[in-house]
């Protein structure tokens, strides 16, 4: 996955530069702001990130605190190519720029001489698509997109501190998971403009492997704006 999500910021570079396949070729570029969910996860965790381990009297063996629920402000770029009237590749990248709560550690921030700590997380989605558009006139298109990608989750420790010289606060990188995306979509594009579009879009993700929230499909929205190139 981290090979994944490594290469895939290339393609809008790529896609830059081929040549359109017949003269029926469009190539968008577009930038959005959404939201993200995904459920909390029922079970807890330590402090080091690891599900809560209970010894034989049922008591936890490290504190053991509840995660929320993925949620949270979403931004995205992204870039289209349609080789053909109905039929062309994509991809996308939306992030959330500010990090979440992921727990809270209060009662271990005395013992490290801070006044609050806390574990934060970072979702990015990377996906790679298909696109079919079985509706596409001069105002709108329909457009249904298909692939695969990574999604990766960075967490960081934050903490923060009072003192004669005032409060201080202090974040640090943790670690990282990357996960496999499988991705679809559905968006309706309007033209303001012969170049100019809007498009509202949701968005589902499939996460095989993604044990940090309650389950393995991330839901996003978006609301995508941008500039059409070529002859639709």
């Amino acid at each position: 996955m981290r090979r994944i999500s490594r290469y895939l910021p290339l393609l809008f570079v790529l896609l830059c530069y081929v040549p359109f396949a017949s003269a029926q070729s469009a190539f968008d570029l577009n930038m959005g702001f959404g939201f993200v969910h995904d459920s909390a996860n029922s079970g807890q965790v330590d402090q080091n990130l690891y599900p809560c381990v209970t010894t034989p009297t049922y008591t936890p063996v490290t504190p053991c605190v509840s995660t929320p629920a993925l949620s949270g402000f979403m931004l995205g770029f992204g870039g289209d190519l349609m080789l053909w009237k109905k039929f062309g590749i994509g991809g996308e990248v939306a992030l959330q720029p500010g990090k979440q709560t992921y727990v809270n550690l209060n009662g271990s921030a005395a013992s490290q001489g801070l006044n609050a700590l806390s574990i934060q997380s970072r979702m990015t989605l990377f996906d790679f698509n298909g696109i079919f558009e079985p509706v596409n006139t001069k105002k709108v298109a329909l457009k249904l997109e298909g692939g695969i990608g990574a999604a990766n989750l960075k967490f960081y420790e934050a903490g923060s501190s009072s003192s004669v010289l005032g409060s201080q606060n202090v974040s640090q990188y943790i670690q990282s998971a990357n996960h496999l995306n499988v991705h679809g979509g559905v968006g309706v594009q309007i033209y303001v403009t012969d170049h100019v579009f809007i498009r509202p879009q949701f968005d589902i993700h499939y996460v095989p492997n993604l044990t940090q929230f309650g389950s393995k499909v991330v839901l996003t929205g978006m609301v995508w704006l941008g500039y059409s190139w070529g002859d639709r």
